[in-house]
């Protein structure tokens, strides 16, 4: 047995020692189901009372008294009818009486697709309807290793409609340092979480009036998602691309043609008109409408490539549940971008999109890698074209990948639903992998739309559309680094670079002339008044992630100095404010 699976069957062998507490402390429980996850394993429950993180210690002290019992793990194989039976408590003393509705849910499922149906037996503590694996005994399982994690409510089949049950997560690994190191990592995970430090920097809020995953900016958020913006137009317009802006909305017809109405309509929200009967919809994203301004005009071989960035806003419907601060939002823009060109132009488009990404990443201090995202070749029904049109795209993007020497890693059923895709996964400070830009190679979409043009022997053919995106969504992007940062941004993207202290109120009067001194340089500067402490008030700012904080008091007025103190420094210096003022621009321009 494989280390990974040998894992894995410890991990499931543990959801179900996990159910066998919890039935012991609450006879009544209606089991879910107890998979295996990255890190661990859940058990969803719905429990006859409510329960509170402070019972998992309780749970995880019976389930270690369970390993060191060494229970063994059993199968055994029943009919559909025999599992029905055990499942409604009719099968008799030897197997109990609690009816299981969500086991017998499942039950009806394995009937229509005549899947074979098993029970794992933990001893004579538990049963459970499982497909395995498992340890052969739970004295395989090293009590050191494992814990409960934490409690959460998920809605039975992840379906709202149906009842929220209690999901209760466990980690576990191999070793205990493994364990440790985990439990370390999301301590430190919980201190950058972007929801917790976007309230303490004041960068966004929610509205119940609103509604859940559509965020608001407040000034100094809208700073910083303008400021990527504008970061990523700069280089773009360097390349030639030009920047459009298309509607939020738009008739269901182009979507019909797209394919994204039969591929993605679940995603999409529908808009009613008071006026009109026609099937309007919240674009989900760019490129159809950018297939209209293309076909606005007779294009020739002379004008491609044509370059259309678009930073308008999107809007997809996506699962309350799944809604997670900036993370999985409703409404979000992209830094998007769809080149229309020949085909001998496509290989230069991408090399220049590549190098722009690579430029991007070092500024934000990132390492990366990609995905080669292909299709899941078993279900060809999910994919628009033909097969040797696909076969032939994702050759090329391989092709692509080795000649620009790119690390990457082959990702099958990843592709979108028109072509494949070249995603880059960046990582952040804690180590963990997040999807960003991306590249695509189209064929698709232009045959659909029929967009055309006129080519050097005077006949029409189609364009080749390339979608790209380098941070993908500014929003979603901001998310990431505000974790990546801890929220300690790099001087030019912080929303306030400098703040500026008098001792007290009697040096207010210089502090003033030396904002002043720095507005007038472009630096984005506070004061804080003296009305509290000095340690206060250096604490507050050093709270609020401020990356220098100007100090001034008699010394510095007579001198026409400042004392400084860079972020994450104890130390501090004094120098002339227009010292100040060249070494701060210097970092800002660099972007370090």
């Amino acid at each position: 047995m494989e280390q990974n699976e040998k894992l894995d069957h410890i991990r499931h062998s543990l959801s179900h020692l996990l159910a066998a507490v919890v039935l012991k402390k609450y006879p009544e429980t209606k089991f879910g189901i107890g998979p295996v996850i990255e890190n661990g394993f859940y058990y969803d429950f719905d429990l006859p009372e409510q329960i509170t993180e402070d019972d998992l210690k309780d749970l995880e002290k019976e389930m270690k008294k369970l390993v060191k019992a060494g229970l063994p793990f059993t199968r055994e194989v029943v009919t559909i009818d025999e599992a029905k039976k055990i499942f409604s408590g009719k099968a008799g003393p030897a197997w109990g009486g609690n009816d299981q509705p969500f086991k017998l849910d499942l039950i009806e499922e394995f009937s229509k697709a005549d899947k074979e149906i098993s029970i794992y037996k933990t001893g004579d503590v538990f049963f459970d309807l499982c497909r395995g694996g498992h340890v052969e005994n739970t004295k395989e399982i090293n009590p050191d290793t494992f814990t409960l994690l934490k409690i959460a409510g998920a809605y039975w089949r992840g379906d709202e409609k149906n009842k929220m049950l209690t999901r209760i997560y466990g980690l576990a690994f191999e070793t205990k340092k493994e364990l440790d190191d985990y439990l370390a990592f999301l301590e430190e995970a919980k201190k950058r979480d972007h929801r917790k430090l976007g309230k303490q920097l004041d960068l966004f809020t929610f509205s119940e009036y609103i509604g859940s995953g559509l965020p608001l900016y407040t000034p100094k958020g809208s700073f910083i998602r303008r400021t990527l913006n504008d970061y990523i137009e700069s280089l773009q317009v360097k390349e030639g691309y030009t920047q459009i802006w298309t509607p939020q909305i738009a008739k269901a017809e182009l979507f019909k043609i797209s394919g994204h109405y039969d591929k993605y309509k679940e995603g999409m929200f529908r808009v009613v008109s008071n006026y009109s009967e026609e099937e309007f919809y919240l674009k989900p994203m760019n490129c159809p409408q950018h297939t209209q301004v293309y076909a606005s005009q007779p294009r020739s071989y002379r004008d491609l490539p044509l370059r259309y960035t678009d930073f308008a806003m999107l809007y997809r419907d996506e699962k309350p549940g799944e809604l997670s601060g900036l993370a999985r939002v409703r409404s979000f823009s992209q830094d998007d971008c769809h080149i229309f060109c020949r085909e001998d132009q496509v290989d230069k488009e991408i090399d220049v999109a590549l190098q722009m990404t690579k430029e991007v990443m070092k500024t934000f201090g990132f390492k990366y890698r990609y995905r080669l995202s292909t299709r899941d070749k078993a279900h060809p029904e999910k994919y628009l074209g033909n097969p040797e049109t696909w076969d032939r795209v994702e050759k090329w993007a391989e092709e692509i990948m080795k000649r620009n020497e790119i690390d990457y890693y082959d990702g099958p059923g990843e592709a979108a639903f028109y072509a494949p895709k070249m995603d880059l996964m960046a990582t952040d400070a804690l180590g963990r992998e997040w999807q960003l830009s991306t590249v695509q190679i189209d064929f698709v979409m232009p045959e659909r739309f029929n967009l055309t043009y006129i080519d050097t022997d005077g006949k029409e053919k189609h364009p080749v559309m390339l979608h790209r995106a380098i941070i993908g969504s500014p929003e979603r992007f901001m998310m990431i680094l505000i974790e990546h940062y801890a929220g300690a941004f790099p001087v030019w993207l912080s929303p306030v670079q400098t703040v500026v202290i008098p001792i007290s109120e009697k040096y207010t009067g210089y502090a003033v002339i030396v904002l002043q001194d720095l507005y007038l340089n472009g630096i984005r500067a506070e004061i804080s008044e003296a009305n509290e402490t000095l340690g206060k008030r250096i604490r507050e700012a050093e709270i609020k992630k401020t990356p220098y904080i100007i100090v001034v008091g008699e010394k510095e007025e007579g001198e026409k100095t400042v004392n400084v103190r860079k972020r994450h420094q104890k130390e501090t210096s004094t120098i002339s404010i227009s010292q100040f003022i060249n070494e701060i621009t210097k970092e800002i321009q660099e972007k370090k």
